[in-house]
């Protein structure tokens, strides 16, 4: 469902004199339907670059990742939103949605712009916002009032309204207490089950453990001196 093949990337400091930096080169692995694999090493080798280059953030030098039938390496950006849209769903660490919008609106979006009924997407959204304990009376609310934990938990909540082929998971389980951390692990333990292909970043080692098959070590593809 994800490929990655012969990934290179590189960064120019424009304010530096045009130098290029090379930061990956190489990069090749495939992540099968329900299977969760974790990106691992330490700060700076790579992963959350990775990450955004498989989200279509990043531009690849070359190389390709294949999202299903979608090469992101190449795609137009009106192809990546489609596939995001769609097949590609991201849980990252911090909540960016427009202001005012309610809770409940926030996490049913998914589900609506793919033309899920109101009520279905809202009962969808009540569900998982319920199970990550944000209390109801906060759901007419726009979580841009929120504390930084539970703007987390409606951000995994967005994240999994829909049953998304291919996910990329961010630090998910980050600052939550233990409650809320075993549901994230169980929402990650369902997606697996019907299917889902997951590539994740867990600092947390026990969460990691529990929900990643196997880990890649990103400094695998770190770029050798010349």
């Amino acid at each position: 469902m994800i490929r990655v093949e012969n990934l290179h990337k590189s960064f120019t400091l424009h304010n530096q004199g045009g130098a290029v930096i090379p930061v990956m080169a190489g990069a090749s692995f495939s992540v099968a339907p329900g299977e969760c694999v974790a990106l691992i090493g330490s700060s700076g080798a790579g992963k959350s670059t990775l990450m955004r280059m498989i989200w279509g953030n990043y531009l690849a030098a070359s190389g390709h990742i294949l999202v299903g039938d979608t090469d992101v390496a190449a795609a137009e950006p009106r192809e990546i939103l489609v596939l995001r849209r769609a097949t590609l769903g991201y849980v990252s660490q911090f909540l960016r949605v427009v202001p005012r919008v309610p809770t409940i609106d926030v996490v049913a979006e998914p589900l609506r712009v793919l033309g899920v009924p109101a009520e279905l997407a809202r009962a969808r959204a009540a569900d998982l916002l319920t199970r990550l304990r944000i209390p109801e009376r906060l759901w007419a609310l726009s979580p841009t009032t929120f504390s930084g934990g539970e703007q987390q938990r409606v951000n995994i909540a967005r994240g999994f309204a829909h049953a998304y082929p291919a996910m990329l998971l961010d630090e998910p389980t980050a600052s939550l207490d233990a409650a809320n951390r075993e549901t994230v692990l169980g929402l990650i333990e369902e997606a697996k089950a019907r299917g889902a292909a997951i590539v994740g970043i867990f600092h947390d080692e026990a969460a990691r453990a529990r929900v990643a098959d196997r880990e890649i070590d990103v400094a695998a593809f770190t770029p050798r001196p010349a």
